[in-house]
């Protein structure tokens, strides 16, 4: 996917997820997100969009505090589902015009290895797809993610799992282990094998000890953890799919 397409993305899913957010309680709780209600939910995308724009729009080349941005936020604006909404998405249009302005190649900081403009532009795509996905969960009736993101967002989940083991603390291995990942609505299909330095991820069609098939949306949630192996089909020993979920999930 290019630039253009990860911002418009950002644009229709940051819409969604404030139209979610308005459609009732600010204290709704967030099922695939515990502890979370759905004004907690937005605050944190909102929080990680302006972190983004932050960096991005300064061209920094090192890290910048999330806690020195102003957020602009009070406690009744965060109580109010309608102006916490409009805040969020006035952080979005300032996101993508900041991202718009900027070659995707230029070089920016970022905490994984891929220290271009790019990389905020497709994170902050997936990160409110994803979001947009448990705002709408947490009102009953969550839409799919679109297939072609979804299977870029694997890819991205995968290109980022080793900066993201190392934040975490917490290394994806095994014995060997494999686990083949088969889109059933398009082209994709990775294996994963979990060995005892990390993680082996190859594209391709291959047998796993198991195997997990679904719609592009469908494997994109299981492996960010937003749903259980029993909601794909499942081919193999379901406890190394649920180990691996374990590992790679948000």
């Amino acid at each position: 996917m290019e630039q253009g397409e990860y911002l418009e993305v950002v644009t229709r899913e940051s819409t969604a997820l404030a139209d979610a957010l308005r459609a009732g309680d600010v204290n709704a709780p967030v099922p695939s997100c515990p502890g979370w209600t759905i004004a907690r939910l937005v605050k944190h995308t909102g929080t990680a969009q302006r972190w983004a724009d932050a960096i991005v729009e300064q061209r920094s080349t090192q890290p910048v505090d999330a806690k020195s941005i102003d957020l602009g936020l009070t406690s009744d604006v965060e109580s109010d589902a309608h102006r916490l909404a409009t805040w969020f998405e006035d952080g979005a249009a300032h996101l993508t015009a900041t991202l718009a302005d900027a070659k995707p190649d230029a070089e920016v900081w970022s905490w994984a290895g891929d220290h271009r403009v790019g990389f905020w532009s497709r994170r902050m795509a997936q990160e409110t797809a994803v979001h947009r996905w448990d705002g709408e969960a947490a009102r009953g009736a969550a839409r799919a993610i679109d297939g072609e993101l979804a299977v870029d967002g694997i890819e991205e989940r995968f290109d980022n799992l080793p900066a993201t083991s190392a934040r975490r603390g917490m290394v994806m291995t095994g014995a060997g282990e494999t686990v083949h990942l088969h889109c059933t609505d398009r082209d994709g299909e990775w294996l994963v094998r979990l060995r005892a330095d990390g993680p082996e991820i190859t594209r391709e069609h291959a047998k796993g000890d198991v195997a997990a098939r679904g719609s592009a949306s469908d494997l994109l949630l299981l492996v960010y953890g937003r749903i259980a192996p029993e909601q794909v089909d499942v081919f193999g020993d379901v406890e190394v799919l649920r180990r691996f979920q374990e590992l790679a999930k948000l």
